[in-house]
């Protein structure tokens, strides 16, 4: 008889996603994105830092102050590293787990590349300017935007 309490597609995708975020070197914020084709085979993985080439001990993380103190004018988002990861393959219908609500940014790469659903962990800034942007604009697209729930189940990783 074979298992039955194996983990669930969202389950896993997700849990990819929360673990490409381990990968994150900011000390605030890290987010993991993993893109999923239709058929539930993984098609892309990323996380937020800065590009490649760009030394991160030489790249400001800070939060606040003048831009280019900040990291906010150097790292790429989890998303769009997962969307330039992704070589020569379609996203056409695809799907995109990831940790945190895709930014406006974020938002129009996902679009423009026919990504058909985000579904997100958590949304920290909804309400903000960005967020309501993201949503406008995926629902003007169809972009189906679902929060994931987790099942409760914690999931360990040992070697």
């Amino acid at each position: 008889m074979k298992r039955t309490d194996y983990i669930s597609w969202d389950e896993y995708f997700m849990g990819v996603s929360l673990l490409a975020a381990q990968r994150s070197k900011d000390p605030n914020t890290q987010v993991g994105a993993c893109i999923v084709s239709q058929d539930n085979k993984i098609l892309s993985v990323g996380y937020n830092g800065m590009p490649s080439g760009c030394d991160d001990d030489d790249m400001p993380w800070e939060r606040e102050g003048e831009m280019l103190d900040t990291k906010y004018a150097f790292v790429c988002h989890a998303e769009l590293n997962a969307i330039l990861n992704r070589g020569e393959t379609s996203l056409k219908g695809s799907k995109l787990y990831v940790s945190l609500f895709p930014c406006n940014e974020c938002a129009k790469a996902i679009i423009q590349c026919g990504i058909s659903e985000v579904i997100y962990c958590e949304n920290k800034y909804a309400g903000t300017d960005g967020v309501k942007a993201s949503m406008k604009m995926f629902e003007m697209a169809g972009v189906k935007m679902t929060q994931y729930i987790p099942s409760g189940r914690k999931i360990t990783i040992e070697v």
